[in-house]
């Protein structure tokens, strides 16, 4: 999302409706799916896999928008304390060598710690342009999760504390956070979702 228009008190912004229902859409569409497999006679399990990665890349397009936007905040944008957040590099040879247990812990922990570091930014930021960036970000974690769930991958356990977590690293700006945010779901999540067993069969 580029910067937002500034309009008048008593005039309606049309251009942030429509784009307010377009950000809804992926969520909807995750939404729809699960009712409609939840509520579909015959399947030996009350959910089907979500493996349409188009959700995904939607999400991904919502985490730009929100580094965009960081990146050019000026002022009530910064992150009041340094947080702890997963490492985005993937080294293909190590990914490979875990098994799929392995690889969904490792995905659930990092959204885990983003969405930790992004509430503690949510409360931090004063600007009230960024607070419906972070909301939408903060959502579409959740809806990732729901999207793991219909994998059939087993539900994550957070930790009392993000101390012997490995694989992370902690940044101090919000600029910062926001990259890792985009870098783990263009990376790590794809991977995930790309490789899951219960995509795999769907197709076959």
């Amino acid at each position: 999302m580029g910067n937002r228009r500034t309009y008048g008190p008593n005039r309606e912004d049309p251009v942030k409706g429509y784009a307010d229902t377009a950000m809804e859409f992926p969520r909807l569409l995750a939404l729809l799916l699960i009712v409609l497999e939840w509520t579909r006679p015959g399947l030996p399990t009350p959910l089907r896999p979500i493996c349409d990665l188009r959700v995904l890349d939607h999400f991904i397009k919502e985490a730009r928008d929100a580094e965009v936007a960081m990146k050019s905040c000026r002022e009530g944008c910064s992150l009041s304390d340094s947080v702890t957040v997963p490492q985005t590099t993937v080294d293909f040879d190590v990914w490979e060598k875990k098994n799929a247990l392995e690889q969904a812990q490792e995905v659930q922990s990092g959204l885990w710690l983003l969405q930790q570091a992004l509430s503690l930014l949510r409360t931090s930021v004063t600007n009230t342009a960024m607070h419906s960036h972070i909301d939408n970000s903060i959502r579409n974690l959740l809806s990732i999760n729901a999207v793991l769930r219909s994998l059939n991958i087993q539900e994550y356990t957070p930790p009392a504390s993000t101390a012997g977590l490995e694989g992370t690293w902690r940044v101090s700006s919000a600029t910062d956070l926001l990259q890792v945010h985009v870098n783990f779901l263009r990376g790590k999540v794809r991977l995930l979702l790309l490789d899951a067993q219960a995509c795999q069969q769907d197709v076959s």
